[in-house]
């Protein structure tokens, strides 16, 4: 079996996605809003393509219906992937996506038991984010079994996409948040900073709200968790004025303008800056005691690193590897799961 349905095939990702599928001998079934846009990507690569929005709950089940994996590649994930979800334990289809959005990811494994019932597995954030951070939780959660504190951390070397932007500017306002003893808790946005050595030197870097705030609790158990990354000063200067002037830029009338601005930019990274960009992870873990274990991995840039591992895991599905229920990528396929792409290294450095 090698059908899936691709959904936002037309985004920047989308179509890296369903690039790299048909090479691996993938057949997609590119799919969204617009039959303008899906249609000469889907003629070109000589697949076909579906049009539906995700309100029309008809549409939805018919697009689904003969389909045994969705890949949800359109972002913001908070306005698309509940809908594809719910198709998805209608139709008894696994559900797959590339976000990053903790409130997805919370959502989705609210679903857990009409998943597990329905037979399917639902496994957000088989991109980027967060394959590469949550096989190295998993990783340093082994190396000290103890661990009751887990920081994570990230340097992306590579300019963002449209898509990416628009989900940042929808985030703004709404602060930062951290695990504290198993509970979500909100904090000021940028709220910590220190400093972090990636392997190239040390670099500032600053709390977020990434995805392993809530995935990495379910892979590990670890109940404190904290997620930092590496921004030149700048943007860690925008990100704390946020602070101040969150309400304003969460206004609708300003969210639109903004987005309207990214919207005209170029859709993300070229070839030669995918090829020539490199992402870096650091993760640490600690116990009560004052044990502690210290790793960082070496990827590619972000953007490939997504086609490859989200391809990967759309091929392990469809080849009958999958748990039933709200999974995360290094509960079912392992820490080591990172280590079979060209460009991971992995070093624990005590």
């Amino acid at each position: 079996m090698s059908s899936f349905l691709l959904y936002g095939a037309n985004g920047y990702t989308g179509e890296l996605i369903a690039r790299l599928a048909v090479q691996k001998a993938l057949t997609p079934i590119l799919a969204g809003r617009n039959s303008q846009k899906i249609a000469p990507l889907a003629t070109e690569l000589g697949l076909e393509y579906r049009t539906f929005t995700l309100e029309d709950t008809a549409a939805v089940d018919e697009a689904l219906a003969d389909v045994p994996v969705v890949l949800n590649c359109a972002g913001p994930f908070s306005q698309t992937a509940e809908s594809l979800v719910a198709g998805c334990l209608r139709a008894k289809t696994h559900y797959l996506d590339i976000t990053g959005e903790v409130a997805v990811f919370e959502a989705i494994a609210s679903q857990t038991s009409p998943a597990q019932t329905a037979g399917i597995m639902l496994l957000p954030g088989v991109g980027f984010d967060v394959v590469p951070s949550d096989c190295l939780a998993a990783h340093l959660k082994a190396r000290l079994p103890t661990a009751t504190q887990l920081t994570l951390a990230f340097q992306a070397l590579g300019r963002i996409s449209r898509g990416t932007a628009k989900t940042m500017v929808e985030a703004q306002g709404k602060g930062g948040l951290v695990r504290r003893n198993g509970v979500l808790t909100s904090v000021p946005a940028a709220w910590k900073t220190r400093t972090i050595d990636f392997g190239r030197g040390a670099v500032t870097a600053v709390t977020i709200p990434w995805g392993d705030v809530s995935t990495a609790f379910y892979s590990t158990g670890i109940p404190n968790i904290e997620v930092y990354a590496a921004f030149p000063t700048p943007v860690r200067l925008g990100m704390i004025a946020t602070r101040y002037l969150g309400g304003l830029l969460s206004l609708p009338p300003v969210q639109n303008l903004q987005k309207r601005l990214i919207q005209n930019q170029l859709p993300g990274p070229s070839e030669i800056e995918r090829t020539q960009g490199t992402s870096l992870l650091w993760g640490e873990v600690a116990d009560d005691s004052g044990k502690m274990a210290t790793s960082r991995l070496q990827c590619p840039e972000g953007y490939t690193l997504t086609t490859m591992t989200a391809v990967e895991i759309v091929s392990r599905v469809l080849a009958g590897q999958f748990e039933p229920g709200f999974q995360t990528p290094s509960r079912v396929y392992g820490a080591d799961f990172i280590l079979n792409f060209d460009g991971v290294v992995r070093e624990d450095l005590n």
